[in-house]
């Protein structure tokens, strides 16, 4: 499945390399989301909530009325989980309140899957160089995702893994890293990085990933 994504900066729609420098930008909240009005699921994250630099809470609800989304961006509290699935997001995604230099926060991830849900609970997991990448990865942690995914297996419904070194390159997500990933978990397994052309997609899903979808999309690479 292909998930395209909505990233929101500073009020608009873009697409960043390697999380860091701005390539895409847009203003025309409407041309995108009909775009994407077909999708049975599209990515909506607040970058700027992310990089604990400010948020986008306005946009983000009201993209949420148009479009089924999974939502993420700095989420770091249940009453945060909770006014995002409030105000339409179908899942959140978390991601650095899973994690500290310690490990993985299961005592966290267990309160989280209790106060809203299992399924309404999307774990995120981005890597640099191998290593956890968190709060808006500009930090990271000595912890691996061969060795997270399966202690956060009992609390969520699906794990998003981002692979930074080739965030919006489009150079080609590593498919033996989804593969490898695939064998950890039996819940839906979504990856994001580089992904340029359908065939990827399709190669992806012929190995029970989904894809998350960005700067191919805004770029025109690949038609939706």
């Amino acid at each position: 499945m292909l998930i395209p994504s909505i990233d929101l900066l500073g009020g608009r729609i873009v697409q960043l390399l390697k999380g860091e420098k701005l390539r895409l930008a847009f203003d025309d909240f409407e041309y995108w989301i009909e775009k994407f009005s077909a999708f049975p699921l599209v990515q909506l994250i607040d970058l700027d909530a992310a990089m604990r630099q400010g948020e986008n809470s306005f946009l983000v609800a009201e993209i949420c009325k148009r479009l089924p989304c999974q939502v993420g961006g700095g989420i770091g509290s249940i009453q945060r989980a909770r006014e995002l699935l409030a105000s339409g997001a179908r899942r959140v995604i978390v991601g650095s309140s899973l994690f500290s230099q310690d490990g993985v926060n299961t005592a966290f991830a267990a309160e989280l899957a209790d106060a809203v849900g299992l399924e309404k609970v999307v774990a995120g997991i981005d890597t640099k160089d191998g290593r956890i990448a968190i709060k808006g990865w500009k930090a990271q942690v000595e912890l691996t995702p061969d060795r997270a995914v399966p202690q956060l297996e009992p609390f969520a419904s699906a794990f998003l893994y981002t692979h930074v070194d080739t965030e919006g390159t489009m150079r080609g997500f590593p498919l033996e890293t989804a593969a490898r990933l695939r064998k950890l978990t039996r819940r839906q397994l979504i990856v994001a990085g580089g992904i340029r052309s359908l065939e990827e997609v399709d190669a992806l899903d012929a190995v029970g990933v989904d894809a998350v979808v960005g700067m191919a999309i805004y770029s025109e690479k690949i038609s939706v």
